[in-house]
């Protein structure tokens, strides 16, 4: 599974909706995730990604979330 599958994935899981209605697009707002829901979501794929995420850069969106997970990665 790809960054942008799982980092969907986790955001469904967690909101309780199909990963389907997500998209790199998607405004954080979108989902009713405040900054606090986001911190613990940065926390979960830091576990299971193994990575350290700057959570100053993740603007807003899921896509924003994204680019930073593979910029980590590099």
């Amino acid at each position: 599974m790809d960054i942008t599958a799982k980092v969907i994935q986790a955001l469904a899981d967690r909101r309780g909706t199909d990963p389907k209605d997500i998209t790199t697009e998607t405004k954080f707002a979108d989902l009713s995730l405040d900054s606090l829901d986001v911190a613990e979501l940065v926390m979960d794929l830091e576990d299971s990604l193994n990575v350290t995420i700057d959570i100053s850069r993740v603007k807003g969106t899921v896509g924003d979330l994204i680019a930073v997970i593979q910029e980590a990665r590099q």
